[in-house]
């Protein structure tokens, strides 16, 4: 080719590639320094969550990855958040998300906020009456300025299905002065439901279950069943929820016997669950509804008071109910196999008496405690291993975990199929094979996850209530997808039926 029919060519790519980058530094410009936007009001925000970038509509402030930052804010991005934290697909959680987010934890409001949540006011017969709670005249709430003042939640074995409590309390602080509760930004609540991402619906169902199931007296119908007609009855009347059939409500029902009477009538609601053993595939399933972790019953060992690999004697640990049905029977079978092994701790156990700490020394005493599917795939005893550090094993081919998809439990959980484990020297000879090395690495990790399983209040960063209200803010999407595809054709279909009648 001729010197002529090059320099054209040449002359042409060098254009077209200062054009393109000229392009790009102007979009980078508008971006930051911009006051409009070429996108409408309701434009999008990029809210970063659990190393994953969400667009959320109908906020005034953008939130600004280091890049975009300021000089003088650059230094402190660049600490908490590492090379890779701002991928779309971050493996883990990671200990430096924890960090950027509790330094951030003082300046919230409904904008920043990733869950804008509208709390329907019920009567306190359906929350913090349950646990004996009396307001003044037309007062639904207690004050929770003061946490040593908050209505206290009962002990024991209650306490492992408390979320609804924890949940609740947070919504309500949210609200109050930032210097008197200062908690994370994950949920706002709000008083216009037509602002909300989601509907919470503030039924305590597990205390219900608990402590009204049974009937006393003279009752004919539980006080449990009573409250369960009602929540039904008073639901399906309101305008969110005849909007969109319930769809973006979300329901506590952390017992699996709780809500037996009303999970099917109010089944399209998002559920927080514990697993999912006890529902039928159409009214809980994975993609629409939450596993939250249990509340641990045994004291969290501090981290520097944890027993390292040659200071826990027993290498294998279970204490709990031996004797289950359906899916628990290989308890049984694991009792047999197991029980006259010299480092080996499998024995019957309750809560009663000294029975809790008795299981709390014996986990923080023990490389590896077991989880074993019981009458239903989980457990509380896995997070009081975790609160242990004692490297959980997992023998239950059903369990869904907590927050997985952002948790790779692999790294410090053992997982064991059900057929595996009841096979002759299996198990032992497995956990004998790993060695000092290989469970200090899941011991250490295990230290760092104890964060995410903590129910407290006010909640913290990357606490087990911050990571619920997260792990729903992931669901709103698809509730929104399952709500626009139903949508299709029923506006004016809607409205021509109208004009025919």
């Amino acid at each position: 080719m001729s010197e002529k029919g090059i320099f054209p060519s040449r002359f042409l790519f060098c254009i077209m590639t200062i054009s393109m980058f000229l392009l790009i530094l102007s979009s980078v410009f508008l971006l930051q320094f911009g006051n409009t936007s070429l996108l409408p009001r309701s434009g999008f925000k990029l809210i970063l969550v659990n190393g994953t970038v969400y667009l959320k509509s109908n906020v005034k402030n953008e939130l600004k990855l280091p890049f975009f930052l300021p000089e003088s804010s650059q230094a402190d991005a660049r600490t908490p958040v590492k090379t890779g934290d701002l991928t779309c697909h971050k493996p883990n959680y990671g200990k430096e998300m924890c960090v950027y987010r509790q330094r951030n934890i003082e300046s919230c409001n409904a904008d920043q906020a990733l869950l804008r949540v509208y709390m329907y006011d019920l009567p306190s017969e359906f929350h913090f009456g349950l646990l004996g709670w009396k307001g003044k005249s037309n007062q639904v709430w207690p004050e929770v300025n003061d946490p040593t003042r908050i209505p206290a939640y009962p002990g024991g074995l209650n306490l492992q299905h408390s979320m609804e409590y924890w949940l609740t309390l947070d919504l309500l602080s949210s609200n109050t002065p930032s210097a008197a509760v200062v908690r994370p930004c994950a949920a706002i609540r709000v008083t216009n439901s037509s602002e909300a991402d989601i509907v919470f619906v503030p039924f305590f169902a597990s205390l219900s279950y608990n402590r009204h199931s049974k009937l006393r007296g003279k009752e004919k119908v539980s006080v449990n069943k009573l409250l369960q007609n009602k929540l039904v009855k008073f639901l399906t009347a309101q305008n969110e929820w005849k909007r969109f059939g319930g769809k973006d409500h979300l329901i506590v029902a952390h017992h699996p016997n709780s809500m037996l009477d009303a999970r099917r009538k109010l089944g399209f609601a998002m559920f927080v669950l514990a697993d999912f053993g006890r529902y039928p595939a159409e009214i809980a399933n994975i993609e629409k509804d939450v596993i939250a972790p249990y509340r641990h019953v045994v004291k969290t060992i501090p981290s520097a008071d944890s027993a390292p690999f040659e200071k826990r004697p027993i290498l294998v640990f279970f204490q709990g109910a031996i004797y289950r049905k359906d899916g628990g029977a290989i308890r049984q079978e694991l009792y047999y196999l197991l029980k006259d092994e010299k480092d080996v701790h499998f024995a019957f156990g309750t809560i009663q008496g000294n029975g809790v700490n008795q299981a709390g020394h014996g986990m923080a005493s023990s490389k590896f405690c077991l989880n074993i599917a019981g009458d239903t795939p989980s457990s509380n005893r896995l997070f009081d291993a975790i609160v242990s550090h004692c490297v959980p094993v997992i023998i239950s081919d059903e369990i869904e975990l907590p927050f997985e998809d952002v948790i790779d439990y692999s790294e410090f959980c053992i997982f064991i199929r059900a057929s595996d484990a009841v096979k002759k020297g299996y198990l032992l000879n497995l956990l004998r094979g790993i060695t000092k090395d290989q469970w200090t690495k899941m011991w250490e990790k295990l230290k760092e996850t104890v964060r995410y399983f903590q129910y407290q209040y006010p909640s913290q960063p990357c606490d087990a209530i911050d990571m619920i209200w997260e792990a729903v803010a992931r669901k709103v999407s698809s509730v929104r997808l399952r709500i626009h595809r139903e949508s299709r054709y029923r506006r004016y279909n809607e409205h021509q039926v109208e004009r025919l009648r």
